[in-house]
Parts: C-alpha cells; structure tokens; sequence
C-alpha cells in the first residue's frame, strides 16, 4: 500500500496519546481527564482510518470532519490539563504541535476534496 502520511501522522498522534494517559494515571494519578484525553486523541486516527477507507465521498467527508471534531476536543482537554498543572508549557506545547500539525492534514484533504467535487 502506498505511504498515507494523514494516516501515520495520526496513528504516531494516538501512540503519543496513550504514553501521555499511561503517565497521567500512573505517575500524576489522574483518571477523569486522561480516559476523555485518550477517547479524543486516538479518536483522530480512528476517524482518519475510516475516511481513508471509506466506500463512498460522503463516508470519507463526514469521517475527516469526525476526526476534526475530535482535535478540537483532544486540545479542550489538554487545555484543561495544562491549566491544572498536570501538564507543563513545555510538555502541552509538544504534543499539541503534533495536534496541530495532525489538523492541518486533515483541513488540507477537506478543503481538496471539496475543490474536486
């Protein structure tokens, strides 16, 4: 199969995600806000997934817009985390870059698809 880079920029997204969830449960002891940070972060990947296989545009629009959703909601949280201090600039700053970075793939292949309809 060919290289996907929305594809594994996600799944590398979700990776970093889980690590962060396995640190907030077991070093910082928090469980409400990490188990919405982890339904959220690997939401993305998920919804990408779906769209790059999806059977029909309508499928593979409303999954990327799914997964836009989903970083909106992923940044919600780790807002919340880092205003708490459970999560330093520094640390907030790195894997929302890879949010980001993430979200303007997204918003490029939405924005295209709709150009080629």
């Amino acid at each position: 199969m060919e290289k996907n880079i929305v594809l594994e920029k996600s799944f590398a997204f979700a990776l970093r995600i889980l690590k962060l969830c396995r640190y907030l449960n077991e070093v910082k002891k928090e469980f409400v806000l990490s188990k919405e940070l982890l339904l959220s972060g690997t939401g993305i990947g998920k919804h990408v997934k779906e769209a790059v296989f999806a059977e029909s545009k309508d499928v593979f629009r409303s999954e990327f817009g799914v997964a836009r959703r989903k970083s909106a909601d992923t940044e919600y949280w780790l807002q919340l985390l880092q205003h708490d201090g459970l999560l330093s600039e520094r640390e907030f700053e790195s894997i929302d870059a890879d949010r980001i970075e993430v979200t303007k793939l997204i918003n490029k292949i939405r924005t295209t698809a709709r150009k080629n309809e």
